[in-house]
């Protein structure tokens, strides 16, 4: 069952009436967990560009769609290593600035999961 993200706003998203302090994943079976932006950070120096080693994480089989929360004035962005990713997996990615994202989160259907970056 895909969960409704109740709201954001900077260094926080709430998800079913739950607040998480951190970047979060939503899996295609609903799960939340933590985001490991360490596997961008440790390539990039940062994790406001996602590594392939980060796409591979983020991507489920199965799954039509990924909409990624950019942070809430945009920051992030792919790496061309995760959008050959995506594409080679023939999976739809959607950026959006978090705030938009999670609009679309919750009014999207289908095989979709998502990735929400909670600050900048």
């Amino acid at each position: 069952m895909k969960p409704k993200i109740d709201s954001t706003s900077f260094g926080s998203i709430t998800v079913e009436g739950e607040a998480f302090d951190y970047d979060i994943l939503i899996r295609l079976d609903g799960r939340v967990e933590k985001r490991e932006k360490a596997l961008s950070k440790e390539k990039y120096g940062t994790s406001h560009k996602i590594s392939l080693e980060e796409a591979e994480q983020i991507y489920e089989e199965g799954a039509e769609k990924i909409i990624i929360g950019t942070g809430q004035t945009g920051f992030v962005e792919l790496s061309e290593e995760a959008e050959d990713f995506f594409r080679e997996k023939r999976c739809g990615i959607e950026l959006f600035p978090t705030p938009w994202a999670i609009e679309r989160w919750n009014e999207i259907e289908g095989r979709v999961a998502a990735m929400f970056h909670i600050t900048c």
